[in-house]
């Protein structure tokens, strides 16, 4: 039972990312059906991001300029970083996908893929090959609970996941925005007949997209602190996965799903061979879909609205 509820924990902490991450794919397919497959590579441009913000705020603060503590150094990296990184998923937008939006759904893709490897390629441009170490904000605390070991830092992320989630769920749920994007993921040809500015929605979902992303990569950093040009491939594909098991547009079907694919990662390493983990884990995850196509949320009529 220690055993159990030690990688528990851990499932907690690794799901937190792919949940993060999948609600920005979740988001723009409920409203352009199509995939933002840069997505993931926005979540290593937030990772860096947030690693430059938190040197120059620690050189701030150590220079006496401006000091501060450091928990209050890792809060400012989250908003900066998160509102830093939505101007990103707007550029992305407004150059990669407005141009295509009346163009077949394989254009979009394949332009999504190609945004993706430009983001990596400036990445590598910028700062070279070499992995670069995220910066200590918090100093680790563990605590023993009857035998599980539980830190501080993996209490921090899964709270602040599900934070941001129930914010993102208040959002659009009891605002103008929020209200606006759900009709547009009803009806997208008859929401710009009611007067809804599209571009600007449109515009916003990425931008809140991208903006959860970067809070992912940051918390990863905070997590495992070592960043690559290239983080950002494998958790894409797997938020991806997790934003379609979810079901069109839902926030959390995103989340659940998100967590248990975090949950299946850990649990078939702990029982089976690390090898077999994504071949065990993606097995499950299509004997899910063949039983529940649509994900756990998604509604039927979604998938002939549109295509």
């Amino acid at each position: 039972m220690v055993i159990f509820f030690q990688n528990l924990v851990n499932a907690l902490q690794w799901g937190s990312f792919y949940a993060l991450i999948a609600l920005g794919y979740s988001m723009v397919y409920s409203i352009l059906m199509l995939f933002n497959f840069a997505h993931g590579d926005i979540f290593m441009v937030g990772a860096y991001i947030g690693f430059g913000v938190s040197i120059g705020l620690l050189a701030l603060s150590s220079s006496g300029a401006l000091a501060m503590p450091n928990w209050l150094i890792l809060v400012l990296t989250i908003l900066f970083s998160m509102f830093l990184t939505s101007f990103v998923g707007m550029i992305v937008e407004r150059v990669g996908y407005r141009p295509l939006r009346n163009a077949p759904r394989a254009s979009a893709a394949i332009t999504g893929l190609m945004i993706g490897i430009i983001l990596e390629t400036g990445n590598l441009a910028l700062l070279g090959a070499r992995r670069v170490s995220f910066p200590s904000l918090i100093e680790t605390t563990v605590y023993n609970v009857a035998g599980v070991f539980v830190t501080n830092k993996k209490i921090m992320i899964v709270l602040v996941s599900l934070l941001l989630t129930l914010a993102l769920h208040l959002f659009v749920r009891r605002t103008k925005w929020g209200m606006a994007m759900r009709a547009m993921a009803f009806d997208f040809a008859v929401v710009p007949l009611m007067g809804v500015p599209v571009n600007t929605m449109i515009a916003l979902t990425f931008a809140i997209g991208s903006a959860l992303a970067a809070a992912a990569g940051i918390l990863f950093g905070v997590a495992y602190p070592v960043l690559d040009p290239y983080m950002g491939i494998l958790f894409g594909w797997k938020a991806f996965v997790a934003a379609i098991l979810g079901g069109r547009g839902s926030i959390l079907g995103a989340t659940l799903a998100g967590f248990l694919l975090g949950f299946t990662e850990i649990f078939v390493a702990m029982i089976f061979p690390s090898t077999l983990r994504d071949l065990i884990a993606y097995s499950i995850i299509l004997l899910i879909l063949t039983f529940r196509p649509h994900g756990f949320f998604g509604e039927p009529y979604s998938a002939r609205l549109r295509l």
